[in-house]
């Protein structure tokens, strides 16, 4: 195995569209553990963690831009108005994990347990890739994952970072694991409020190949807010009835599969608890802040 190391990102596009083979590395955190457990043996590394290009973030019209090589330790500490985004990184691993993984990593991971991924659905989030010459492209998040482990980046891209545009209103993201910390989620739930659009997002990770949303819960949790005036109340409340109505069509949203980690059932269960209990935080939320 060969590694290589670029110290710009002009370098670092050439070597790929020349070696379309080579698979990034940056903290390391997924793919060294499917290395020392010899589920995969590349004879290219690229060592993209010194690009400086990759390390920044930046607002930009109303949007955010986060680079792919910005740690869950710098997300937590420096954008903490991104409640649901610095949610999820507190949940990743351990501080060592936290330190070294990226949001660029659980993208080019593809896995349906990426903790950070349902929060890039949840925000509708853009993959910014890029290729020599100056070309680049973006990809939505849902044609950006594929399948299990599966993404749309093609031989001699780079996963530049993300963009969205930064939604007004609260979110959240919470998960179930076998236990507290350091453990691979069984399922998760985002949940994004958009008072500008007037709009409810929610993502579910684990319980599908791919991270999905709930259309169908989100269509109905907007209109329970129309109804009860939630958009321009934030005293406002909805129903009990409704808040479970809510939490059965996240529910029936999932596609669990049965494994080591839980059942389908279990899955199913989760997404419903979780689900409610995000929607009444959002409620909360908006109650605290207009106070």
């Amino acid at each position: 195995m060969e590694v290589v190391s670029p110290r710009t990102l002009d370098e670092a596009l050439d070597l790929m569209a020349a070696h379309p083979e080579a698979v990034p590395v940056a903290g390391g955190t997924d793919l060294m553990v499917e290395l020392n457990m010899d589920r995969t043996r590349p004879e290219l590394l690229m060592d993209v963690s010194r690009l400086p290009e990759l390390e920044v973030w930046e607002r930009q019209d109303g949007h955010l831009f986060l680079g792919a090589g910005v740690t869950y330790t710098r997300l937590m500490r420096e954008l903490p108005e991104s409640t649901a985004l610095v949610q999820a990184s507190r949940s990743v691993g351990s501080p060592q994990i936290r330190n070294r993984g990226t949001v660029g990593g659980n993208l080019g991971t593809a896995s349906p347990a990426g903790d950070a991924l349902p929060v890039m659905a949840a925000l509708d989030a853009e993959v910014v890739l890029g290729a020599a010459g100056g070309g680049s492209r973006r990809l939505p998040w849902n044609d950006f994952l594929t399948g299990v482990k599966r993404n749309a980046r093609e031989p001699g891209e780079l996963i530049l970072g993300t963009r969205w545009r930064v939604p007004r209103g609260p979110g959240s993201f919470s998960k179930i694991g076998t236990r507290n910390a350091m453990v691979i989620s069984v399922a998760s739930v985002c949940l994004q409020l958009d008072e500008d659009e007037r709009s409810v997002r929610v993502a579910l990770g684990s319980v599908a190949p791919t991270v999905i949303r709930a259309p169908e819960a989100e269509a109905a949790a907007a209109a329970a807010f129309d109804r009860a005036g939630l958009w321009d109340e934030p005293d406002a409340s909805v129903g009990a009835g409704e808040l479970e109505a809510f939490a059965e069509l996240v529910a029936s949203a999932a596609r669990p599969i049965d494994d080591v980690r839980g059942t389908a059932a279990y899955r199913t269960h989760a997404v419903r608890v979780l689900a409610r209990r995000a929607l009444s935080w959002a409620l909360a939320d908006r109650r605290a802040a207009a106070a």
